[in-house]
């Protein structure tokens, strides 16, 4: 285990599954077809913009949070973000927990974006 990951709660398998993506990156992953591409922030944030196509599933409401992932596919890659990345981190790692893979986070979260 590196000192990062030890001052910072993360493991090795977290580590692996969970990739932090700058805009353009993000950008150009999510565009290449039909992704699981989820906005964990609250409804009201959703509500006052978000990417194209994002699935909305608010990291706070933990039981919402835990059905909404259930329905998504565990093999496959899902993408995530937040207001600043914080939240999605924490979703990212949450993920992992729950059997998920390959997860990407926006780095910097929708703040952000300029897309």
């Amino acid at each position: 285990m590196s000192i990062f990951s030890f001052l910072f709660g993360g493991s090795g398998n977290t580590s692996d599954a969970i990739k932090v993506l700058d805009g353009e990156n993000y950008k150009r992953a999510i565009s290449k077809g039909k992704v699981q591409l989820v906005d964990v922030r609250t409804p009201r944030e959703y509500g006052a913009g978000h990417i194209k196509n994002a699935k909305n599933i608010d990291f706070f409401q933990r039981s919402s949070f835990e059905a909404g992932f259930s329905k998504l596919e565990k093999g496959k890659p899902v993408y995530l973000y937040c207001q600043s990345g914080n939240r999605s981190l924490k979703a990212a790692r949450r993920l992992v927990a729950m059997g998920f893979s390959e997860i990407y986070d926006l780095k910097g979260g929708y703040r952000a974006w300029s897309y």
